[in-house]
């Protein structure tokens, strides 16, 4: 029986990233996957999707903005199947990428699924091969997450679609429902909404992406809506019915007082994400999960004795930066280091166009905590280098303490605001204040401009707004 320091069941972004970091620090580690190494980000989710949203913003530069920079085209089309192939693509050499830094760190990939037998052991089934029982010192649960089904609108993975079926369609939609507002459906709505589908987002909430500030949610909505895409808000889809290649779905708004039917092409649901934890063997070793499904963990990502878990399994902000970081932390901290991980500063993007990045509170959230805080705005629009790249859609909002001016939290509405966004990460984390963004260099012309004319802008003081 083969014999570990650490078993790793799940090669997602959580669990790779920890097999990786525990190898480097001396330890025999196995990775157990069932099926791709990447995970859900790398394979179905992350990757492809940031793949198509590019390929689908040159096309729609290509047919509507690109004339205005004095570039004529001619008889554009779109070439589906060699979209889809370039994301696959991008798909494979990242997964194989995988795979060499596990074989240049002597990471063993164990292929199959892993279900853990009691204290130090865990067992391997894959198809063709007799099961596989290894030892280990600890085991790391790192299974991530799946789409949330909800009962009205079961996925058939022809009509009535997640988002793994969202991203590889064969044709474009005519018409296609979107079923939550969050980001993975703005986002392949987005996509799908550029390439000619017509796109109508139904959502149970008031308005887009519930859990970011609202100024910039609602912001990132009107361009959207410019952009194409519908929304109909405080509804609650009801059930579907199939009939000649269409899809109609029945809705009712929140109060009840409105029905309705919309039929489209396909229906895409994008309710949130739910814990992977099917056939783990949780129950061996005395774990119960809570309420919503998670794996409960202390403080050192310990579940019981030896087992530890990280990554969407365990909730929290579902990205998988944040699983990374867990990851590290848990192996650190079992090789008796400082592993830590603090989520006051993860930060979160929505890739739309213009994207929207954010860290730390939003304005909501210091009103609900009783904080004093000032606000810093700055405009794209007045942004030399983002009126140069026609790109003056979108704003930068930066919230400080009133009294000691430590930045609070930052939102940005802009192109390329998932790269803007670090600056701000890295000044949080050394709890610094929007004084010290302010007084920095920012190189001219650049998009982070912005940012130092939002932090000068807490204190009233922006010079070029």
């Amino acid at each position: 029986m083969s014999q570990y320091d650490l078993v790793v069941i799940g090669a997602g972004p959580g669990g790779y990233v920890a097999a990786i970091r525990a190898a480097q620090l001396g330890m025999k580690v196995a990775c157990v996957e069932r099926e791709s190494l990447g995970g859900t980000c790398l394979n179905v989710g992350c990757i492809p999707s940031k793949a198509l949203l590019d390929s689908s913003e040159r096309y729609y530069a290509a047919r509507h903005q690109l004339s205005r920079h004095g570039i004529r085209l001619e008889g554009v089309s779109l070439d589906l199947a060699a979209l889809m192939k370039r994301k696959d693509e991008v798909v494979k050499q990242l997964a194989g990428g995988v795979g060499f830094l596990f074989r240049k760190n002597k990471v063993e990939h164990l292929p199959g699924h892993g279900k853990i037998l009691g204290p130090g052991r865990v067992e391997v089934t894959a198809r063709g091969v007799p099961p596989r029982v290894v030892q280990a010192r600890n085991i790391l649960i790192a299974t991530g997450s799946a789409p949330s089904e909800i009962p009205a609108l079961r996925f058939d993975g022809a009509h009535i679609l997640s988002s793994t079926e969202g991203i590889s369609l064969r044709e474009v939609p005519t018409k296609l429902i979107v079923v939550g507002a969050g980001y993975i459906g703005l986002e392949l709505g987005s996509v799908w909404s550029r390439l000619g589908s017509e796109v109508l987002v139904l959502e149970f909430l008031d308005g887009v992406l519930p859990s970011s500030d609202r100024e910039c949610a609602n912001a990132l909505q009107k361009s959207l809506e410019k952009q194409g895409l519908k929304f109909r808000f405080q509804v609650t889809a009801q059930k579907a019915e199939v009939a000649g290649g269409k899809v109609k779905v029945h809705w009712t708004s929140r109060d009840g007082r409105e029905t309705g039917v919309e039929a489209a092409d396909k229906v895409l649901v994008a309710v949130g994400r739910r814990p992977v934890t099917d056939n783990l063997g949780l129950e061996s070793v005395g774990i119960r999960l809570d309420a919503r499904g998670f794996i409960p963990v202390d403080e050192r990502f310990r579940a019981a004795e030896g087992v530890y878990a990280i990554g969407d399994v365990i909730g929290g902000i579902m990205l998988a930066h944040k699983a990374e970081e867990e990851g590290v932390a848990c192996v650190e901290l079992l090789a008796g280091r400082s592993g830590h991980v603090n989520y006051a500063c993860c930060p979160s993007v929505v890739y739309t166009h213009p994207e929207l990045a954010s860290v730390g509170f939003t304005e909501e959230q210091c009103k609900s905590q009783g904080l004093a805080y000032k606000v810093g705005r700055f405009p794209m629009t007045a942004n030399g280098r983002a009126k140069g790249m026609d790109e003056t859609e979108g704003f930068v909002k930066i919230l400080a303490d009133a009294r000691t001016d430590r930045v609070l939290g930052v939102h940005i509405l802009s192109a390329h605001a998932s790269d803007m966004i670090h600056e701000c990460v890295a000044v949080m984390e050394f709890h610094g204040s929007s004084e010290d963004i302010a007084r920095g260099f920012h190189a001219h012309p650049t998009l982070p401009e912005a940012i130092k004319e939002a932090a000068l802008a807490v204190d009233g003081r922006a010079i070029h707004a």
